[in-house]
């Protein structure tokens, strides 16, 4: 009597609950990424073996490039437009409500503020090709100051939370720009702010050295 065969299936492998979770993780990953703002200017930060990060939000970022020009950052919107007015009532410049909308969804500046009226009158695009001359930082005209401290009181005024400040110098900014900078903060008793660097592999030790 001749043996049975059984007969043979070939294994099949339902792909479809895969695909619904590389399509789950694709959006959810879309909805959830924060692109790095464009800055006016690029500044190639030194490097130390410090790990410590800044925050997200409440932060405010003072760059020098360099060239030693200086640019002033605010991450909020709203904290942004309140500073402007606060800022402007100073030196006697008023804004339209446009320019203070676009002053708002600016990630960065380094004009001063009797150019700054020009500039937010250009478009997005005209903008990244404008050359702006920094912020300026002397004894006698000092508004980076004023805009470190109405940047603070506006952030403190909408949020009640403190914020953070930054300082970004180039690698190769010269350093009595950026200390002079400090120095300005803390004749005004601000005395906390962090400086930013790339991250430096920390030097390993040997077992027994």
């Amino acid at each position: 009597m001749p043996k049975v065969k059984p007969h043979r299936t070939s294994p099949s492998l339902d792909m479809t609950p895969m695909v619904d979770l590389a399509f789950l993780l694709v959006t959810f990953f879309m909805l959830t990424t924060k692109f790095a703002p464009e800055e006016v200017v690029m500044v190639d930060t030194p490097s130390s073996t410090s790990d410590l990060k800044l925050p997200d939000t409440n932060l405010i970022t003072i760059s020098v490039d360099k060239d030693g020009k200086t640019y002033f950052a605010l991450d909020s919107e709203p904290a942004k437009v309140l500073m402007l007015e606060k800022v402007g009532a100073k030196y006697g410049v008023s804004f339209t409500p446009q320019q203070k909308k676009r002053f708002g969804q600016m990630t960065s500046f380094g004009v001063p503020i009797q150019q700054l009226g020009s500039l937010l009158d250009r478009d997005k695009e005209e903008v990244k090709k404008v050359q702006q001359p920094g912020i300026p930082t002397d004894s006698t005209n000092n508004q980076i100051i004023d805009w470190v401290i109405q940047g603070r009181a506006a952030n403190q005024q909408l949020f009640r939370k403190p914020v953070y400040i930054a300082i970004k110098g180039d690698n190769n900014a010269d350093v009595p720009t950026v200390r002079k900078l400090i120095k300005y903060m803390q004749d005004k008793d601000i005395n906390r702010f962090n400086l930013i660097t790339d991250l430096e592999m920390k030097p390993k030790t040997v077992a027994g050295n």
